[in-house]
Parts: C-alpha cells; sequence; structure tokens
C-alpha cells in the first residue's frame, strides 16, 4: 500500500482575487479539481468574439453583474434564444454551442468559470487581439 503526505487545503477569497484583476476578458486560475478541471475568475466589460468550445462544456456563474449569453441559430436549432444572467445564477453552455458573451454597455461583470485544464477562453475562434489570453495563474 503506497501513502502520500497530504497537503493542507487552502482557502481562497474569491473578492480579494477579483480585486486584483485589472483588465477583462482575461481568466485568472484560483483552483483545480483533480488536475482535469480549472477554477478562473474574470471581469468582463463589452462583447467577447463569438466563438464555441468544441470538446468541453463551459460553466459560466454570475458573481456580480448582468451578462447577456448570445446564441447562433446555426446549428438546426432554430428556438435558441439569448439568455440574460445576474448575480448568483449560473449557465452552463453545451460544447459546440456557438456563444458570445455580452454586457450592458459600460457595466463590469465579476464571473467564476469552470472548464477543463487547458481550455482556450476564445474557443475555436481566431487569435483575436485583446481577447485571446493566457490563463494567469492567482494561485498561492
Amino acid at each position: 500500500m503506497t501513502s502520500h503526505v497530504l497537503s493542507q487545503p487552502r482557502k481562497v477569497s474569491v473578492f480579494s482575487a477579483l480585486d486584483k484583476i485589472q483588465s477583462f476578458w482575461s481568466p485568472k486560475l484560483i483552483g483545480s479539481l483533480n488536475d482535469a478541471y480549472e477554477i478562473k475568475l474574470a471581469k468582463l466589460s463589452g462583447e467577447f468574439v463569438w466563438h464555441s468550445h468544441p470538446d468541453t462544456d463551459e460553466l459560466f456563474f454570475i458573481l456580480s453583474g448582468n451578462l447577456t449569453i448570445k446564441f447562433q441559430e446555426d446549428q438546426g436549432n432554430k428556438d435558441l434564444h439569448d439568455v440574460s444572467l445576474s448575480a448568483g445564477e449560473m449557465i452552463v453552455i453545451p460544447k459546440d454551442m456557438r456563444h458570445c458573451p455580452v454586457t450592458q454597455k459600460g457595466e463590469e461583470v465579476a464571473v467564476m468559470l469552470l472548464e477543463p485544464t487547458g481550455v482556450i477562453n476564445t474557443g475555436d475562434a481566431p487569435t483575436t487581439e485583446g481577447l485571446t489570453n493566457a490563463v494567469e495563474d492567482f494561485r498561492v
């Protein structure tokens, strides 16, 4: 039987981490699960780029502000409609579904994201200056 030493779990102050974020659409890593999923924080303002994640679902949990997720009806589903979210609400975007997060003009929105390790925030969209960002590690 193999034994290993478990390290002390660390608490994370989500709001302290959010206070350190200086740029929009630039996810910050605050934790991971089973070395397979990343927990990220981001501040959003304005309109993002249309994209999808062909290999994974994406979870948005709204911490503050109001976010609208726009959906494209180009996937054979004519019943898709935009979804508006407020603080305390969440949505899971299914893999391969084209979407575009948008904030109200001038509003800052704070979100928590849960995604598999290594997911690029712009998904299958071409690299977009100012929007395609490497995830900065905010863990201690």
